[in-house]
């Protein structure tokens, strides 16, 4: 049984690791390539697009892929329903592997918003310092509001952004909570923007401005298509695959 594991999130990587020490189920992991130098996996990997839907529906055929898991990032939105189209036509089981969201507790003081345009106008007109940590492809929304001073987090170089007061730092999660802290004090950040990626690796930044009773702009998550089963645990993926196998003829 050959698997396409649409990867770059933890999730990915944990299921990954289980398929690589189960020899009947072979994988093959998919990373868009949005980061520079991904971390090496335990099974076969390639990177880059498909070239939309028809390209995937080509590529599940001509591997002979059995069964498809969807465990991109929960902004990836594009892929998600290319995947979603691309296996109805293709007629191959597709689950989604999808961490569970963040959400607000007592102390919490958030703005969720749809969108990075939203996060944009939930700044406001006054200047800000403000800690933006929704990924190097999401700044130029921002070029909007450039009478904001901003902290930017990135894996990758930000590259060329329109922000005349922009400070950028690079780092790998996770992260820790008093380290987040120092950092937003030192920095003296009046306001957090982040996706709801619901990951546990970039959770202490909201414990962190809790802790400081700081507000946070979250943009929700896009919708997820219709129709297809989603899971949260990888352990749950692996046991689905086991039920979905059907050995070649």
């Amino acid at each position: 049984m050959t698997i396409l594991l649409l990867g770059g999130t933890t999730e990915a990587t944990a299921l990954a690791h289980l398929l690589a020490a189960r020899p009947d189920l072979s994988a093959i992991l998919s990373l868009a390539g949005r980061t520079s130098a991904p971390r090496a996996m335990p099974i076969a990997t390639r990177i880059g697009g498909f070239g939309g839907v028809e390209g995937l529906v080509a590529h599940l055929r001509r591997e002979r892929i059995r069964a498809v898991v969807d465990a991109t990032h929960p902004f990836a939105a594009r892929m998600s329903r290319n995947a979603a189209q691309a296996c109805r036509i293709a007629g191959v089981p597709l689950l989604a592997l999808v961490r569970p969201e963040w959400a607000p507790g007592p102390g919490d003081r958030w703005t969720i918003v749809p969108d990075m345009a939203g996060a944009v106008a939930a700044l406001g007109e006054a200047p800000k310092r403000v800690f933006l940590t929704v990924g190097r492809l999401e700044l130029a929304a921002f070029e909007a509001a450039p009478q904001h001073a901003y902290l930017v987090r990135t894996i990758d170089p930000v590259g060329a952004v329109a922000l005349p007061s922009l400070v950028e730092i690079r780092d790998r999660p996770p992260f820790d909570e008093a380290a987040e802290r120092a950092l937003m004090l030192a920095e003296r950040i009046d306001v957090l923007v982040t996706k709801n990626s619901g990951a546990a690796a970039t959770r202490p930044k909201l414990d962190a401005a809790r802790a400081l009773g700081l507000p946070v702009v979250v943009v929700a998550r896009p919708p997820r298509p219709e129709g297809v089963e989603t899971i949260a645990a990888p352990e749950d993926a692996l046991a689905w695959l086991e039920r979905v196998h059907v050995p070649a003829p």
